[in-house]
C-alpha cells in the first residue's frame, strides 16, 4: 500500500457491510483512521473490534440530523479533525414492477435515508472542513441514477437527486476548497437489493448469483464482475491529494454499464440484410 491517506480521519456511513464495509478495509490500509456509522449496534461494534485501534463505531441513523451533527463531532473530538466524508448508507426500494402496480409506502424512509441522509452528512461535514482550509466528501450514488430503466422507482428517484445535490454544492463550497463527487457504482454483490438471496440454501444462492451476473453482464462492455473493492479503491482516489483539482464529478465504476449499449443493433440489422439477400 502507498499509504494514500496518511494521517487523514474519515468518517464511512453505512460501514458494516457491503461497499461501506470495504471502504473502511481500505481507508485503514491506505492509513487513515476512521468513524465507522450505521444503525446496526451490534455489527458495529464487532467489526470494529476485528479492524483495531484506528476505527472507531458511531451508531447513526443518516436520516436524523442530531445524529448526524453528533456523529461529526464525535469524529472530531475523538480523532482530532475531519478530512473525509463518505455518505455511503443506503436503503433499497423493492419496487420492481411497473409503475402502476407499485407501492410507494416506504417512499419517506428510503428519502429519508438515500437522499436526506447524504444531504445532511455533506452539510455537517462542510460546517466542520470549511474552518479547517477543506476537505473531501464523497457521496455513493448508483448507475440508475445515470440509465433510467424498469423499476427501484424511489431508489433511483433519490439516487438522481445524490447526483445534481453532489454537483450543485461542489460548486457552493469550492471556495472553502472543500471537495465533493460521487462515486456511481453497478452491479455489486451485496446485502441490499433484488439479487439478495437470505431466503436461499448456499446451492440455492450460489445458482441465482451466478444467474445474475450471466444477466447483468450483458449490460458490460467489460466483461467483469464488480465488487466493493473496486468502489473503495475510487473512494481512495478521490480521498487523497491526488485528486485535490477533482470536484463536482459523477465518477462511474460500473464495467461501462453506463457509457451507452454494449448491443450492436447495426450487427444485427446487418445480419438480418445478409439473410434477406439470400
Amino acid at each position: 500500500m502507498a499509504r494514500e491517506l496518511e494521517g487523514k480521519v474519515a468518517i464511512v456511513t453505512g460501514g458494516v457491510a457491503g461497499i461501506g464495509r470495504a471502504i473502511v478495509e481500505l481507508f485503514l490500509a491506505e492509513g487513515a483512521k476512521v468513524v465507522i456509522a450505521d444503525v446496526q449496534q451490534e455489527r458495529g461494534d464487532a467489526v470494529v473490534t476485528e479492524l483495531g485501534a484506528n476505527a472507531r463505531f458511531r451508531q447513526s441513523d443518516v436520516s436524523k440530523a442530531d445524529q448526524v451533527e453528533a456523529l461529526v463531532e464525535y469524529a472530531v473530538s475523538e480523532l482530532g479533525t475531519l478530512d473525509i466524508m463518505v455518505n455511503n448508507a443506503g436503503i433499497t426500494d423493492l419496487n420492481h414492477g411497473p409503475l402502476i402496480d407499485a407501492d410507494f409506502s416506504n417512499f419517506r424512509r428510503i428519502m429519508d435515508v438515500n437522499l436526506l441522509g447524504v444531504m445532511l452528512g455533506c452539510q455537517y461535514a462542510a460546517r466542520h472542513m470549511t474552518t479547517r482550509g477543506g476537505g473531501s466528501i464523497i457521496n455513493i450514488s448508483s448507475s440508475s441514477a445515470l440509465l433510467p430503466g424498469h423499476g427501484l422507482w424511489t431508489y433511483r428517484a433519490t439516487k438522481a437527486g445524490v447526483n445534481n445535490f453532489t454537483a450543485s454544492i461542489a460548486i457552493d463550497l469550492g471556495p472553502s476548497f472543500v471537495r465533493v463527487n460521487a462515486v456511481s457504482p453497478a452491479n455489486i454483490p451485496s446485502e441490499m437489493g433484488f439479487s439478495r438471496s437470505k431466503d436461499m440454501s448456499p446451492e440455492q444462492a450460489e445458482r441465482f448469483g451466478e444467474r445474475v451476473k450471466e444477466i447483468r453482464m450483458k449490460l458490460h462492455p467489460l466483461k467483469r464482475q464488480s465488487y466493493a473493492i473496486d468502489i473503495a479503491q475510487a473512494c481512495v482516489f478521490l480521498g487523497s491529494d491526488r485528486s485535490k483539482q477533482v470536484t463536482g464529478i459523477i465518477l462511474p465504476v460500473d464495467a461501462g454499464s453506463t457509457c451507452g449499449d454494449p448491443q450492436s443493433l447495426i450487427a444485427e440489422i446487418a445480419e438480418a440484410r445478409e439473410a434477406a439477400l439470400r
